[in-house]
């Protein structure tokens, strides 16, 4: 069976999307199915094309028995609308035309969304190769970039609406990363296929092990409790929480906190450390996954943080896969169906309040204080991931699903 993934998104960039289609991609290979990716020159996050992909309107690779196809996208450190837009149209436009002359007949197509934008030409290149349309939804779109304030233009997000419709009346399946996701859509198409694909985790890959070399070498004493955010420094994380949580902890001099990824909300993050005179904060540059990994091995708990907004009831942050089967204790600060899988149905994360930055302080210190509390945690974590989240089960269950349609 012939598969295309059509994503903006995709390694060698480092991201939550990147990982999770390459993920299924290979698992998908080794299923049986003809896999090639239609993508971006990579750039993200640092809006800056790899220096071997300049000035290229398109570049054919493989990567691990995948064909990879990318075409030419516009970039800009400029985070205005109209750079974004142009952003997205530059790689819907480019990518149709190299899907047009390089894609040959296919069963299946699935389209990454967001950016929504692409679902236009996934839906065209489906029509064209007689392929099925799957259009697969990790954020309900336009709805967070309303809730979000990132477009306020109400005819923008009317547009952007009839285009959601569009997409999934025109698709043969609708796939959603979350359950929250797949409910929404399911509420209001209940005629329409729509199946929950899950994000997860190669056990394989991320096995537990306590390693300090990251942390000797970073100058960290093994007597310092480390705090660990590792990913996007947006503003949907909420970052500030943790600079706050960081002030009511600063007396205890052993609990230090480490921000590791990049983002638009890093500088002004910095500037609040500076603000509030924090010694104990550390910020760090994104890295890939061999060394994330090691940064793992050598923290003692990790925070995931997300803003107190109805829309991430339905969010479930990739980072807690990766924290769990590497028995990091976690603290999560993301109520709804995140809170209800973790802490309510696994028993392997504490829970604080989103943007309560006193609830976070005081989980902190109880972590710190109570061994026999992260040995049970990350015990619970870990099998917990490794029966309801692993990538191998939830692709051999996608494979299985998509050879019955």
């Amino acid at each position: 069976m012939r598969l295309t993934i059509l994503t903006q998104y995709f390694p060698p960039e480092v991201g939550a999307p990147q990982n999770r289609l390459y993920e299924l991609a290979v698992r998908l290979r080794k299923q049986g199915f003809d896999i090639t990716i239609l993508t971006a020159m990579p750039n993200y996050p640092s809006m800056q094309i790899h220096s071997s992909y300049r000035n290229k309107w398109m570049v054919k690779e493989e990567m691990d028995g995948l064909k990879i196809i990318r075409s030419w996208i516009y970039v800009s450190k400029n985070k205005g609308f109209i750079h974004r837009i142009l952003n997205y149209y530059s790689f819907v436009i480019s990518s149709f035309i190299v899907g047009l002359f390089s894609l040959r007949s296919h069963d299946y197509l699935l389209c990454e969304s967001p950016p929504l934008f692409l679902g236009k030409t996934g839906w065209l290149l489906s029509f064209i190769f007689n392929a099925r349309f799957i259009f697969n939804v990790s954020d309900l779109w336009p709805e967070s970039a309303e809730k979000l304030g990132i477009v306020k233009n109400k005819t923008i997000l009317g547009i952007a609406t009839l285009l959601e419709e569009f997409l999934y009346n025109r698709s043969y399946i609708v796939t959603g990363q979350t359950q929250g996701i797949v409910k929404d859509i399911q509420k209001r198409l209940p005629h329409k296929k729509v199946y929950w694909l899950p994000n997860g985790v190669d056990i394989s890959l991320y096995v537990p092990e306590k390693n300090d070399a990251w942390r000797k070498n970073k100058g960290f004493e093994k007597d310092d409790f480390l705090c660990l955010y590792a990913g996007i420094i947006g503003y949907a994380q909420g970052l500030e929480i943790i600079l706050k949580a960081a002030n009511e902890t600063r007396n205890q001099s052993n609990i230090k906190y480490l921000l590791v990824g990049s983002g638009p909300e890093k500088e002004k993050l910095i500037q609040l450390k500076s603000e509030l005179n924090l010694t104990q904060v550390y910020f760090f540059d994104a890295v890939k996954k061999p060394e994330m990994k090691s940064i793992l091995s050598s923290v003692d708990a990790a925070i995931i943080p997300l803003r107190k907004l109805d829309l991430f009831l339905g969010a479930i942050p990739s980072k807690i896969f990766e924290n769990l089967a590497m028995k990091v204790p976690v603290i999560l600060g993301v109520d709804g169906e995140a809170r209800d899988l973790f802490e309510k149905d696994g028993k392997c994360v504490l829970y604080a309040e989103p943007e309560n930055h006193h609830e976070l302080a005081e989980k902190i210190r109880q972590l710190e204080q109570d061994p026999i509390l992260r040995e049970q945690l990350t015990t619970n974590g870990y099998t917990y991931v490794s029966e309801k989240f692993n990538r191998d089960i939830i692709s051999a269950k996608f494979c299985e699903y998509l050879n019955s349609q």
